[in-house]
């Protein structure tokens, strides 16, 4: 996307700051394997060491929900997934994900854990990233949100090193997460060999799920994939 789609007769609360529209395999959590419309807002107020999106922090271009919705139609799939950056710093974002679920979308948001996450559409699935020491971010986690998960949401966390696996087991065990909804534990793309987590998980019989970015696998971590 390279001009800008609002009209502007539209007030600014119908409008958002998108990176990128596109389609491809959803490579993580519950809906992993599934074609997925990715809508990528731009911006985000943490900056974790290992960001693979950094490129979304800045710029975009303002398109209204009317555009995002059409160009969502148009890849004809069910799964849309909202994420970012971080999707919810745009206050936006919550009327658009409604939107989507009232077109009959299942939907996702992809969500850093720092942001109050309240105010989601509960027919949208909410996918909490926990930051881990390792991340940087750590002080930014809201542990309010964890009382706003149902059954239907999870939990992830990016493990960078024995170090953040052991932070991650004891956050797991004192929140009883487990019990709430689906905890995913994945290795930090060239930090953490996938092997050496999925040892430690068994190891422990740790009651989370492994995964490995399907993404990653298969397009080496490209933009727009």
């Amino acid at each position: 996307m390279t001009t800008d789609t609002h009209r502007d007769d539209l007030p600014a609360d119908q409008r958002l700051r998108i990176t990128e529209i596109f389609c491809s395999i959803q490579g993580e959590a519950q809906h992993s394997g599934w074609p997925t419309v990715f809508v990528r807002l731009t911006g985000c107020p943490l900056r974790c060491q290992y960001c693979d999106t950094a490129y979304a922090f800045h710029g975009g271009q303002w398109i209204d929900f009317d555009d995002i919705m059409e160009k969502v139609d148009e890849f004809g799939v069910a799964h849309v997934c909202i994420t970012g950056g971080e999707p919810l710093a745009q206050k936006n974002a919550f009327p658009l994900i409604a939107l989507l679920c009232d077109r009959g979308k299942t939907v996702s948001v992809e969500t850093s854990g720092a942001m109050d996450v309240s105010g989601v559409d509960p027919r949208c699935v909410k996918v909490l990233d926990i930051k881990t020491p390792g991340s940087r971010e750590e002080g930014r986690n809201r542990l309010e949100n964890l009382a706003l998960l149902g059954p239907n949401d999870q939990i992830k966390f990016v493990i960078c090193d024995r170090d953040d696996y052991e932070w991650a087991r004891e956050f797991t065990h004192r929140h009883g997460l487990d019990s709430k909804c689906t905890v995913w534990f994945s290795a930090s793309h060239a930090q953490l060999p996938h092997r050496q987590l999925a040892d430690w998980i068994l190891d422990d019989r740790l009651p989370v799920r492994f995964q490995m970015q399907l993404h990653k696998l298969l397009w080496d971590d490209k933009p727009g994939h």
